[in-house]
């Protein structure tokens, strides 16, 4: 159920994605999704994106949900 949630992301949204934790434990992922953009708005709306793209998968029960920035100050 990982690959195409990840693969979709990718290909919908030019983001990258990947399993990042919890892949000792049977039926728990952790993904990460990684957007770059000159503006954090356009970050903000892809990542929206890419949040109601998972919870679209009616066989997938979102725990949580974090995000954390970057800025070049």
């Amino acid at each position: 159920m990982v690959r195409p949630i990840l693969e979709g992301a990718r290909l919908r949204y030019h983001v990258a994605a990947a399993e990042v934790g919890r892949q000792d434990q049977w039926q728990r992922a952790e993904l990460g999704v990684a957007a770059v953009s000159g503006t954090a708005g356009h970050v903000g709306d892809v990542l929206d994106q890419v949040e109601r793209f998972v919870w679209s998968f009616p066989e997938v029960e979102v725990l949580a949900a974090e995000r954390s920035w970057l800025d070049d100050a």
